[in-house]
């Protein structure tokens, strides 16, 4: 495909050989000639250059957290025995834009070597990837297509927790919670006629209302977690970076008890409703970490009604950890009657108010949560994390 300027010098080549013909200018010929030339040339060095491609993709090693520089490394090898003249490697890094960089010839392949600087938590999908082959004029150019490789995955920022805030006055002599608890739980398993005798706290009362008779649930033992860490996506209620520190928050809290050898479950209340079990400190929590840096404010379900679904992780975990940005009456209730019937449940509350420069204000909601005995955290713009989740700073109720 011509360039601008390529038709720019056919055009003026096929004028000037017009112009020697009008005018009988015989000097005027080896100009024509040799404008008409060039372009001849740059087609077919760009048409033999035009083969497929192997290419070889990096971005390092180690672990790329929000904030870091992200060194891209991309090689690209010829198959043809034609060497292109000026390659431009263009590709889409998911909402960081398009980014296009020179390729440089080393020895038989082309390589480029360019920096993301101050990339922000994410997922960066690689799409459009393609290399654009020019002559040394640029007066054609040919694209050609080239498989994109695997996403960038970017993770939260982390920090490191020893006691945290839930855990106040509730600690051994080596600072770990004693407990007294088994992992496992019952789960409805199926219904079956009501015999005389049985307590009627098992009527399962949607069947028995569909049969007109007396239904009880047959339950079976099964494995529960631990610990559930329900990271609220509500997408109405983030302001500025509230959402990044939310999950910074739920990344700590969910790694301070993997760390512990704690069975965990991390619960994101998104669009998607994404679950992922963390059971081991291997590949459950690199998935986990994985579900960190992808997870988007998507969510448009309440989180309380979440808390309702009884078959959900987050409403079926021994204890529960509750972060969002968004008190709602329902979420306050749900976390009450929790509290009330001796399971334990604490709340990371994110103030997306603080987040837009507003002046803190009492939450009726938080002072709730403090008389029944939860355990509340309140993050604000400008905290430190690891002093608000740390078991060692005071409620941040005191301070709403």
């Amino acid at each position: 495909m011509l360039t601008q300027r390529g038709r720019f010098i056919l055009a003026l080549g096929f004028g000037v050989y017009v112009a020697a013909w009008g005018f009988g200018s015989k000097p005027l010929y080896p100009v024509a000639t040799g404008l008409l030339l060039v372009v001849g040339v740059a087609w077919v060095w760009v048409r033999l250059a035009d083969r497929p491609f192997r290419v070889q993709r990096g971005w390092g090693d180690r672990e790329h957290i929000e904030g870091d520089d992200v060194p891209i490394v991309a090689e690209i090898f010829p198959s043809g025995n034609v060497m292109p003249a000026a390659v431009t490697l263009v590709e889409t890094v998911g909402r960081l834009g398009e980014q296009r960089h020179v390729l440089r010839r080393s020895g038989s392949h082309l390589s480029v070597r360019y920096v993301l600087e101050d990339v922000p938590r994410g997922r960066y999908e690689f799409e459009d990837v393609r290399i654009e082959l020019s002559d040394p004029f640029a007066l054609e150019r040919s694209i050609v297509p080239l498989p994109p490789p695997g996403a960038l995955l970017v993770y939260p920022r982390l920090v490191r927790l020893g006691p945290l805030f839930s855990e106040s006055g509730e600690r051994s002599h080596d600072g770990r919670r004693l407990l007294l608890r088994r992992n496992s739980g019952f789960e409805l398993h199926s219904v079956r006629e009501y015999e005389q005798g049985e307590s009627l706290r098992r009527v399962h009362w949607p069947s028995t209302a569909r049969r007109a008779r007396l239904m009880v649930k047959e339950l079976e033992d099964s494995p529960r977690d631990e610990i559930a860490v329900l990271l609220d996506a509500d997408a109405k209620a983030v302001v500025g970076e509230s959402f990044e520190v939310q999950v910074r928050a739920a990344g700590s809290v969910l790694d301070a008890y993997v760390r512990r050898g704690r069975r965990a479950v991390l619960a994101v209340n998104s669009e998607r409703r994404e679950v992922q079990h963390v059971h081991s400190p291997g590949a459950d929590w690199r998935r986990a970490l994985e579900l960190l840096a992808a997870v988007q404010p998507t969510g448009n379900t309440p989180v309380a009604r979440l808390l309702l679904e009884e078959d959900s992780p987050a409403a079926r975990a021994l204890e529960l950890v509750v972060v969002t940005a968004r008190l709602e009456p329902g979420l306050i209730d749900r976390l009450v009657q929790r509290a009330l019937s001796r399971r334990r449940v604490s709340l990371v509350y994110v103030d997306p108010a603080s987040f837009n420069g507003a002046p803190r204000r009492a939450e009726p909601g938080l002072l709730r949560l403090q008389a029944a005995g939860v355990p509340v955290s309140v993050v604000r713009a400008g905290d430190r994390l690891a002093a608000r989740l740390s078991g060692e700073s005071t409620l941040g109720v005191a301070h709403a």
